[in-house]
């Protein structure tokens, strides 16, 4: 993962907690989770609506009998 390992992150969470303080945890937590929540939504709905384009493309590209 990024070559991130234990230690790294252990650094890393106590940088936060110092800068942030224990109380602002959850609500960096939350917002961190919307915020990732929201990209999947918005990756997602690109993919579907690249896919409803393709099958339109290829229904009006099929030759009418």
């Amino acid at each position: 993962m990024f070559g991130i390992g234990m230690p790294e992150l252990l650094v890393i969470l106590v940088i936060v907690l110092i800068i942030f303080g224990a109380g602002k945890l959850p609500e960096i937590g939350a917002g961190l989770g919307k915020g990732i929540k929201n990209f999947k939504k918005a990756t997602s709905e690109i993919d579907d609506d690249e896919k409803k384009r393709t099958d339109k493309k290829q229904i009006e590209d099929e030759p009418q009998s």
